[in-house]
């Protein structure tokens, strides 16, 4: 299955602690690159949600954000008196020292450790994250199928237009040898010295022979085999692979350029890179 690398995905959980919520979008890259916005309830588990995301999703820049709106009551937060303690002793001594020093209340509740949630099971909240992460793959990952599936018929229409070039061309070349022997033949008989009709032979097959392309339409041939069993392969990323057998396509189509000595095959070969160019410009945006 193709798949895209640019997608979209959000959902969102239910949970004692609030709602949580996650989404997921992604463009173009040559590999995996996965950012990440969490709340502070969720950093400790970073490295559980980026290895889920990379089990799933092999290329492509990603933006992984999940946001929890709490609905605790009030009466689930609690403040460390001891600690509170501490500060106030700690602030008595250094007063004679600091005597324009203030602190707001909301100052002193932001200190590290003052304010503290209780009741905030960390086992719990992750597999909680990991639900919401795993809901938002499913969506993110059919997105990249739907859209995936859209390009490989456009790629696939291309590489049907490609094999339909090459079959001309090969109805074509017994007919452009036949009028490159007649045409050098035509010119031999207006020398006015006769030629050894052995050697004229000899040289006149060599010369064919380097105009010969039916190794190239053989080739173009079985990267046309190898392009429609891509499509219709697995789950397993393709980009990489199809981009390597754009790169053979290319290679075909510009050797038939070089060897045409007949304007239909040089037509023929500027029809097929400008096919080849537009699976390109697909290939770019598959996983």
């Amino acid at each position: 299955m193709i798949r895209s690398m640019t997608a979209f995905a959000a959902g969102e959980r239910s949970t004692e602690w609030g709602v949580l919520s996650g989404e997921l979008r992604a463009v173009n890259h040559r590999f995996l690159e996965l950012g990440l916005r969490l709340p502070d309830e969720l950093r400790a588990f970073e490295a559980v949600l980026r290895e889920r995301v990379s089990a799933r999703v092999s290329r492509g820049k990603l933006d992984l954000v999940l946001r929890l709106r709490t609905t605790v009551a009030g009466d689930a937060l609690q403040v460390d008196e001891a600690l509170v303690g501490r500060l106030a002793a700690l602030a008595q001594r250094l007063d004679a020292g600091f005597p324009n020093l203030q602190v707001q209340f909301t100052e002193l509740l932001q200190f590290p450790g003052v304010l503290q949630s209780r009741g905030l099971d960390a086992d719990a909240l992750q597999r909680e994250a990991l639900a919401v992460l795993d809901a938002v793959l499913d969506d993110f990952v059919a997105a990249r199928e739907r859209e995936g599936g859209k390009m490989a018929q456009v790629i696939g229409e291309r590489a049907e237009a490609i094999a339909g070039i090459a079959a001309e061309v090969r109805t074509l070349v017994p007919q452009i040898r036949a009028g490159q022997r007649a045409k050098l033949e035509a010119r031999l008989a207006d020398l006015s010295q006769p030629a050894d009709p052995g050697r004229l032979e000899q040289e006149l097959v060599i010369w064919l022979q380097k105009l010969d392309v039916d190794e190239e339409l053989d080739r173009l041939d079985s990267h046309l085999v190898e392009l429609r069993r891509i499509l219709k392969g697995g789950k397993e990323p393709v980009g990489r692979r199809l981009d390597f057998l754009l790169q053979e396509f290319n290679r075909e189509a510009n050797t038939l350029g070089s060897k045409s000595v007949d304007a239909r095959t040089s037509n023929a070969a500027v029809e097929l890179k400008v096919l080849i160019d537009q699976i390109r410009e697909q290939i770019q945006n598959i996983e």
